[in-house]
């Protein structure tokens, strides 16, 4: 089905002549604009422009669009005026994308002192990214190594994650915890295979990474409960005689609180690096700015807890 929003920019681009203006007139960026009208043709099959260095010449298929969805268009909008409950002036808006987790650890509290627009998504980080590049997100919250060749994205490292082992406090980890002190690894894959494994399907590079790098090998074995995300997981290890491996930020508190409790950090530090990574172009860059010093501020609180 079409995006109505498609045909509002086509509008633009035929009113004004060229992305940039239609951009400016959207509040929206040109790469944003360009992604709704090639969605447009690709749905009508026909060319609606002859693109030139300096202005978007509509053809006669593009004239007839106009003519037909105008009157429309124009209602729409005066209904939009209308009704419409916020101020005149419109809000600046922010798009964002990272994993749920984050957003619920970091930004969630902070949404609703927020003076402006957000448009939070999750995903993978490579969707996210790939939107990112096509305009439709501002930001993405990211440890995906930077694509060096992109040159439309920045990205700025601010923290890191660790990944490390967790268990429930009823677990009994003893044994483990002799076996890392001696040194004995063998022993010790054999003891962890044996216990219940809890990870997330977004996660399971992290799991064998950590495995590889500190065991010498790839898992022999899947986890027992594969759940939609990390805080899932950590909520369920309150109450279950489980383990998993999860990113250190995540569990701090929890490990602070006595909910849980770290196992093991590993004989290899497995880390990510933390990126925002932005385009350059964006309108709301005070926004932007706001949005990467609540990560900030709260990183900087998460690394001062210790084990």
């Amino acid at each position: 089905m079409v995006n109505l929003e498609w045909y509002r920019t086509f509008k633009e681009v035929y009113e004004n002549g060229t992305l940039t203006k239609a951009a400016n007139a959207l509040y929206s960026s040109q790469p944003g604009v360009s992604v709704h009208l090639n969605a447009l043709e690709a749905y009508i099959g026909k060319k609606l422009f002859e693109r030139t260095s300096r202005k978007m010449i509509p053809t006669e298929e593009g004239k007839f669009l106009y003519e037909y969805i105008i009157g429309s268009i124009e209602k729409l909008e005066k209904a939009e005026q209308h009704f419409r409950r916020t101020s005149k002036e419109r809000k600046p808006s922010l798009h964002i994308g990272m994993c749920s987790e984050m957003f619920q650890l970091i930004l969630e509290p902070k949404v609703p002192q927020l003076e402006f627009d957000l448009i939070a998504k999750f995903g993978s980080h490579i969707d996210l990214i790939k939107d990112l590049s096509n305009g439709l997100l501002d930001l993405v919250i990211t440890p995906k190594t930077p694509d060096t060749k992109n040159q439309q994205v920045t990205y700025t490292p601010f923290s890191k994650e660790r990944i490390i082992l967790i268990a429930g406090n009823n677990v009994e980890t003893t044994e483990i915890e002799e076996l890392i002190k001696t040194k004995k690894w063998k022993a010790l894959e054999e003891v962890l295979q044996e216990k219940t494994w809890y990870s997330a399907s977004n996660e399971m590079e992290h799991f064998r990474r950590f495995w590889f790098e500190n065991l010498g090998k790839k898992p022999a074995f899947k986890p027992n409960y594969i759940l939609p995300n990390i805080t899932s997981i950590i909520r369920c290890l309150y109450h279950a005689e489980g383990v998993a491996l999860v990113p250190d930020f995540l569990c701090k508190e929890a490990i602070a609180e006595g909910k849980i409790k770290l196992v093991w950090e590993g004989k290899v530090s497995t880390d990510n690096t933390l990126y925002f990574a932005s385009r350059s172009d964006i309108k709301s860059k005070e926004e932007l700015k706001y949005v990467e010093e609540i990560f900030q501020d709260k990183f900087e609180e998460i690394n001062q807890i210790n084990f």
